[in-house]
């Protein structure tokens, strides 16, 4: 058995697509490294191992989460460590280049890796000098790198030549050191799909795309090449994380909210968020609420769709954890969470409230209607159908008014088709349907093969 199998606890959150990390110190203290705020699995992993936080290590500020480091220092009296030049505005042991933190046997080492950000550090794990494993955050990642456009357009390239630089000096370490990334598939800070999250130097000198290339410039053309768009949320998380998050003295709770005080929230410009499964928002729901069913992706289509200055009201079904619904909003700094419908939508038809259905229909049921395809970019260009419309969900609302009149809304399964739909009708669209199903069922009932590459329609 190796260290990883005695002592590391990944903690993967596959929602964002990220790993934090509880490391077994061996003496009944741990570190942690990349925690979010949500600390249900990272708590629930130390009691069984019986370990304290001791030490709790960010690789750099994050744009796609809120840090537990502030909330492990409150409730384990860890000390937090991090870039010294991320200008933290809380109490924190400050790191530069080649520091080292003695751990009680173990030692980790700061590197300083910009790139993903201009503060970010790797954090190489010693035992006697040997290279055990290195954290890299949103450096060097499993078969790629993290993005580099976070902080702004034009800091983009000067970004990833940084990184290109930083992901050398990672790949000079042995080839056996073993490879723990925060950033994995599903990720919007950028990876590619797979099911790996961890790996060696060696492996990804041997597969990881960026690393074939030959020079920096090829590297560089190659990471900001391959960019998609990010929640909007991202914007605005790193600052908050810069000045630290409250500490949570309890777990948050959703209060019970009749039906008139839902009402009257929707009508004073807050929101009403249905988490039910998408056909049971098709089947009945409250006009003018969003449909984000309640999945691993809740927080990113909640951050991305919505801001976090307006009150927020839910609409579950009786099955639903209400506690994920609290910790995944937030895990992103969510917090004006106004509480839940008081017996759900028969609750509220109960009062003698109004609510509509949206058709959600097979691909045999779909008619001969425009089609509205809302996947990312690269699925669309990956075999989308011929003649389709394309707008990202991410920014279907600032362009409501170009989406076409009478469509049938699809993506791969019908989750976020059903959330484009709710966005649509809120903003004035009628004869909005939502196809069960993806574009490969479409085109066989239609006897069509899927177009990759170009052929993209933007209204």
């Amino acid at each position: 058995m190796g260290f990883a199998d005695d002592h590391l606890i990944p903690l993967v959150d596959e929602g964002l697509g990220n790993s934090a990390y509880l490391v077994d110190l061996g003496d009944g203290r741990a570190l942690a490294v990349d925690a979010a705020r949500d600390l249900r699995t990272l708590h629930a992993a130390a009691e069984r191992h019986g370990l304290t936080v001791a030490y709790a290590a960010d690789t750099h500020l994050h744009a796609d989460f809120l840090s537990g480091a502030v909330q492990l220092g409150h409730d384990h009296g860890a000390t937090l460590l991090a870039s010294a030049a991320g200008h933290r505005a809380f109490a924190h042991r400050g790191l530069a280049d080649e520091d080292e933190v003695d751990l009680g046997g173990l030692t980790l080492r700061a590197l300083a890796t910009p790139g993903h950000t201009d503060e970010h550090l790797s954090f190489l794990l010693l035992d006697d000098g040997r290279e055990l494993g290195v954290f890299t955050g949103g450096s060097l990642i499993v078969d790629s790198a993290a993005r580099t456009d976070l902080l702004g357009p034009d800091r983009t390239e000067e970004l990833a030549r940084a990184q290109y630089r930083s992901l050398q000096r990672l790949t000079r370490l042995p080839d056996a050191t073993a490879v723990w990334p925060t950033h994995g598939a599903g990720s919007f800070c950028s990876a590619p799909p797979g099911s790996e999250r961890t790996t060696t130097i060696g492996a990804q000198k041997r597969t990881n795309p960026l690393l074939a290339a030959p020079d920096e410039d090829t590297f560089t053309a190659r990471l900001t090449g391959s960019l998609g768009s990010y929640p909007a949320y991202f914007d605005r998380l790193a600052e908050a994380n810069r000045r630290g998050p409250a500490v949570l003295a309890a777990t948050p709770l959703l209060p019970v909210l009749s039906s008139g005080q839902v009402g009257s929230l929707l009508a004073d410009g807050g929101y009403v968020v249905d988490v039910r499964p998408a056909a049971d928002y098709a089947a009945g729901h409250i006009h003018g609420s969003l449909s984000i069913p309640l999945r691993g992706q809740f927080a990113t289509w909640l951050g991305w769709l919505l801001p976090d200055t307006a009150p927020l009201a839910f609409v579950a079904g009786d099955d639903q954890d209400l506690g994920e619904i609290v910790w995944q909003a937030y895990k992103i700094g969510y917090e004006r969470l106004a509480g839940r419908l008081a017996g759900g939508m028969p609750g509220w038809l109960a009062d003698g409230n109004p609510q509509t259905a949206t058709p959600f229909v097979t691909a045999d049921r779909a008619g001969d209607r425009p089609y509205l395809d809302v996947r990312q970019e690269a699925e669309f260009t990956a075999g989308h159908v011929p003649g389709a419309t394309h707008i990202e969900l991410g920014s279907l609302a600032s362009r409501a008014a170009g989406a076409p009149d009478g469509a049938v809304l699809a993506c791969r399964h019908g989750e976020r088709a059903m959330t484009a739909a709710s966005l649509l009708e809120r903003a004035g669209h009628t004869d909005i349907t939502v196809l069960d199903g993806g574009p490969a069922q479409y085109a066989a009932a239609r006897g069509q093969q899927l177009v990759q590459g170009g052929e993209t329609t933007h209204p």
